[in-house]
């Protein structure tokens, strides 16, 4: 008996190995698929008596907001077109990714595709950190949230836009804050001018924290802006506003007036002034600094992957 069972194990260890050397082969397939010289084969796993689904996998509600969501199941990370011939899907090995809404993540721009496919592909063995994929949650919320939530989307960023951060001026009259004026007259009044002539209304700047409001004519136009955006677009826009407390800031990268570099510049004009004269405090300035520009750079690299086949 005691043969028999080491017979046994010893046959399931080879088939265990066989299948790991197929599955190699298959994930070690062109990511170009049919510009590769033929589509790319991608098999299932050795069988197994399991009913659940083995060919796809997806990931759970707290990949949003969570830090780890296990570790690295997976060998390789690649993209394929998806089976309707309509886009690209990501695969881990053989399992062709999902949201956590459990539908497929299927990107129009390859480009895109092979960007998140690289996210998953640099993750470590010890853990999945959701934190170092911004392209993978960007990809999901446009995916998933923008499509059901467009409406209100919208109606929130409009709702802000009259406190943006571009509109609020610092009083020119007083010691404290004669500095921060003086950088606001020089780096933020040419993005006025381009919001002036860029849509045809003069946007009205204020000192009360209280805001003030811009004319209905620049408020319908930039509204009409944010509609006529695609799912993508207005998931990086509303990220970069996010980000920014500003919708004009992201609205002139969106339109080609502002790089990343420019616009974190804008958007620290005046903690940045602080910094100068008082110092920076390490592990809390330097930290929000860094985590700001994850945040602009990822959706602006999601912006414009999303622009490209």
């Amino acid at each position: 008996m005691a043969t028999i069972l080491a017979g046994r194990r010893l046959l399931l260890l080879r088939r265990c190995a066989a299948g790991r050397r197929l599955l190699g082969t298959a994930a070690e397939a062109s990511p170009g698929g049919e510009e590769a010289g033929g589509e790319a084969i991608y098999v299932r796993n050795p069988s197994s008596s399991s009913t659940r689904d083995e060919t796809s996998v997806s990931m759970p509600m707290s990949f949003m907001t969570g830090s780890v969501v296990g570790k690295r199941f997976y060998r390789d990370a690649t993209v394929r077109r998806a089976d309707d011939g309509n886009g690209w899907t990501v695969m881990l090995d053989y399992r062709t990714l999902k949201t956590p809404a459990k539908r497929p993540l299927k990107l129009h721009s390859r480009t895109l595709a092979m960007a998140v496919a690289a996210e998953w592909e640099y993750q470590e063995q010890d853990g999945i950190r959701p934190f170092t994929m911004p392209l993978m949650k960007l990809a999901c919320t446009a995916l998933e949230r923008v499509p059901l939530t467009r409406t209100k989307i919208i109606s929130n960023l409009m709702q802000k836009f009259h406190q943006d951060l571009v509109f609020c001026r610092s009083p020119a009259d007083d010691e404290l804050t004669k500095g921060v004026y003086e950088k606001q007259k020089e780096k933020i009044d040419p993005i006025l001018d381009w919001v002036n002539s860029e849509f045809g209304v003069k946007p009205v700047v204020y000192t009360s924290f209280l805001g003030g409001k811009q004319d209905e004519r620049l408020a319908k136009a930039v509204e009409t802006v944010l509609k006529d955006a695609n799912d993508y677009e207005l998931a990086s826009i509303d990220a970069m506003a996010a980000a920014a407390h500003s919708l004009v800031i992201p609205l002139a990268i969106f339109r080609g007036k502002l790089g990343v570099d420019e616009s974190i510049e804008l958007i620290r004009l005046e903690e940045d002034h602080q910094v100068d004269r008082w110092g920076l405090v390490e592990g809390g300035h330097d930290v929000d600094i860094a985590d700001l520009k994850v945040q602009m750079s990822s959706a602006v690299v999601f912006l414009q992957l999303s622009w490209l086949k």
